[in-house]
């Protein structure tokens, strides 16, 4: 799609957004009382039949919680008021593998969103959230018969015990990391298991969408990805929710296992509403030869604290990360990466592109870490901001630990304005000023955006152009 056609499509996505983050009509939903107690925790378990030992799990999760601190550093949470969270809604109990049965306002939702049309076209299966709970699933038999397992994660703590307890805040993310991995592990509800059996290539991606439809509400989904030795899939994540104007929370956690000689690449282009609290934890184990990909698209939101992981603890494991994060006024993005090698031969590269306007505050923090043994482990990093005018901020906090001399390193960091003499050349050659400024961000964002799928990627670029029309100063 050229670039004039985009700029004519702007009024188009203008109107669309305001259909995405306008709420649903009111349904019949069942709420748990507002705030978080013990027994809002029971009551969770109790309503989803759970064996005991996710009920165990749960009670353990919410006692750490009550003893960890907030978090200092970072995005301001002084606001955040757990009481006035309801951090439990189920707006529809059925489960469907067909759009048809789906009730007509919640469908017409995901319409909006262009989910089941993505589903017919591009993808191998669909995983919908709408609230607390899963509403829909549908995997592709081609698949299915080569033994995938895609489903939400509810459904799988019933039919795949086992397989579950086995992963499930385990050792990639734990329920005493800090207070809200702890959070998350007492009120998790729905999310997506992926299970790829050892040799099965998926060629077409499989995506999850979540919706956060309720007011002063949390999600909690909690993502499960088991890729199986020589095994290969694109997960791909997308996330809205309605205006409010009162706080919302949303505290998902990811654990990403890719087994020997595996290969993950996971997708996100979060869109949130900018009443939302978006803190999540991301964490992926990478064994021999392995292979995880991280490419995000951050907009919207309140506040957001983001920082996918990965612990590369198999010879010859790789990572790559490429994010993009937008900060418009009001809105603070702090989000980076992670990346821990843990054994010899690894590699990594970190991209992060931010863009701050309007007085918006964007912060790039990542820790990289290469442990002694790792010998021979190679990384770059390379953080990239841009900032229109004179009132916004960018900052970059890098940790770099290093306890082994046979390595290669690089890091690269840089904080750009978009000049007039940019911009007047532009003109010279026909566009408007805003034309202009927006095949420059087109141009610093095209790293990260050349590597999401073609409808993700002009999608992105669409919402990033409205977002900052005007945001020159």
């Amino acid at each position: 799609m050229d670039f004039q056609t985009i700029l004519a499509d702007k009024q188009g996505i203008a109107s669309r957004n305001r259909e995405i983050f306008s709420p649903a009509p009111e349904r019949h939903v069942k709420r748990l009382p507002t705030g978080l107690s013990r027994r809002v925790v029971e009551e969770i378990s109790w309503i989803k039949n759970e064996p005991e030992w996710m009920r165990k799990k749960r009670l353990l999760a919410y006692d750490f919680f009550e003893r960890k601190a907030m978090p200092t550093w970072g995005v301001d949470l002084s606001e955040l008021d757990f009481s006035k969270i309801n951090f439990y809604q189920r707006t529809e109990p059925g489960r469907y593998k067909n759009w048809d049965e789906v009730p007509s306002d919640i469908k017409n939702i995901f319409s909006k969103i262009g989910v089941p049309q993505a589903e017919r076209n591009l993808l191998a299966g669909v995983v919908g959230q709408y609230d607390s709970e899963g509403f829909y699933q549908n995997l592709k038999k081609e698949w299915e018969k080569k033994g995938v397992i895609f489903c939400d994660t509810d459904t799988a703590v019933q039919k795949y015990p086992e397989l579950v307890e086995q992963y499930f805040m385990t050792r990639c993310v734990s329920i005493a990391d800090h207070k809200f991995a702890a959070l998350h592990g007492a009120v998790w509800s729905g999310g997506s298991l992926l299970y790829v059996p050892r040799g099965v290539r998926v060629t077409l991606p499989m995506q999850t969408y979540f919706r956060m439809n309720a007011r002063n509400s949390g999600q909690f989904e909690h993502t499960l990805i088991i890729v199986e030795e020589g095994a290969s899939v694109h997960y791909i994540e997308g996330c809205t929710a309605p205006i409010y104007n009162m706080d919302s929370l949303h505290s998902a956690v990811v654990e990403i296992f890719v087994k020997r000689g595996a290969r993950c690449r996971y997708t996100t282009v979060q869109n949130w509403s900018k009443d939302v609290y978006n803190l999540n934890t991301k964490r992926s184990i990478v064994e021999e030869e392995g292979i995880q990909e991280w490419v995000g698209g951050s907009l919207g939101s309140k506040k957001t604290m983001l920082y996918p992981c990965s612990m590369l603890i198999g010879r010859g494991a790789r990572a790559d990360h490429l994010n993009i994060a937008v900060a418009g006024p009001g809105q603070h993005k702090d989000t980076g990466a992670k990346v821990i090698h843990g054994a010899p031969y690894t590699s990594s590269n970190i991209v992060s592109k931010s863009i701050s306007f309007g007085g918006g505050i964007s912060t790039y923090r990542g820790l990289l870490q290469i442990a002694k043994g790792a010998k021979g482990s190679k990384s770059h990093i390379q953080c990239d901001a841009l900032m229109p005018d004179n009132i916004s901020v960018s900052n970059t906090i890098p940790y770099i630990k290093v306890f082994e001399d046979d390595v290669t390193l690089g890091h690269e960091a840089k904080v750009g304005r978009i000049s007039e003499e940019q911009i007047f050349y532009l003109m010279s050659r026909g566009l408007s000023e805003q034309q202009a400024i927006n095949l420059i961000v087109q141009g610093f964002m095209e790293p990260v955006v050349k590597e999401l799928p073609l409808e993700y990627a002009v999608e992105l670029n669409r919402l990033i152009q409205l977002e900052m029309t005007g945001s020159v100063g």
